[in-house]
């Protein structure tokens, strides 16, 4: 019977197989954001291989019978979670729909595309969840529809402290296949990094502002 160490192992695995997260603390990545960051996550690469996609679709699913019950509808927050969420409700026989980050301007000003309703039980599908504050976003506008979101379920989080305050404080359940310290776990032993590179990576998720900081100028 596979565990929850099992899926988060291979899971991590597969994310770094396929690049969809790089990991470098010598030549950082630039986020959106201006920050520096020894990592960079891009999951919707996992949809280019259908063993990959297999494997989160079904992990999603386990995770989601296994935590919840009386589902009605599947949400995925737009644009990383469109697609997964739509394998999962496929899979589940569930309705579908999904969430902006804000309301259109134009045509009808949906920011849920999709036919939802007041009362109806939700679990939202994210791929990667950094602070947290876009998939709360998506949380938020499935609340003031009236729907009564049961909890999130994501691939990948960073495991920040600021995620995990933000959701306990939107009181959202938050389930992810893998997780940051899986990941650097499975990358030093296949040695996608080296042991020596592990407090840097460490210290950057503890302080992700100070680690920036400290590598703006290198």
């Amino acid at each position: 019977m596979k565990t929850y160490n099992d899926m988060a192992h291979q899971m991590a695995a597969f994310l770094l197989q396929v690049k969809a997260i790089k990991l470098n603390n010598e030549n950082p990545f630039t986020w959106a954001s201006g920050r520096k960051s020894p990592i960079y996550c891009d999951n919707r690469v996992t949809l280019s291989y259908p063993e990959i996609r297999n494997f989160i679709r079904q992990s999603f699913v386990e995770v989601i019978n296994n935590n919840w019950n009386s589902i009605d509808v599947i949400a995925g927050v737009a644009t990383g979670g469109i697609a997964q969420g739509a394998l999962v409700a496929q899979e589940l026989g569930l309705p579908f729909v999904y969430v902006r980050s804000e309301a259109k301007s134009h045509g009808l000003t949906n920011q849920i595309e999709g036919e939802i309703h007041e009362g109806q039980s939700v679990v939202v599908i994210e791929d990667l969840v950094s602070t947290g504050k876009s998939s709360l976003i998506a949380v938020n506008a499935l609340r003031e529809k009236g729907c009564n979101v049961k909890g999130m379920a994501a691939i990948f989080t960073y495991g920040l402290e600021v995620a995990a305050k933000n959701f306990e404080t939107a009181n959202v359940e938050l389930h992810t296949l893998t997780n940051y310290d899986t990941l650097i776990e499975v990358a030093c032993d296949q040695e996608y990094v080296r042991e020596v590179e592990q407090e840097s990576l460490a210290n950057w998720r503890r302080n992700p502002e100070a680690w920036s900081d400290a590598h703006m100028n290198s």
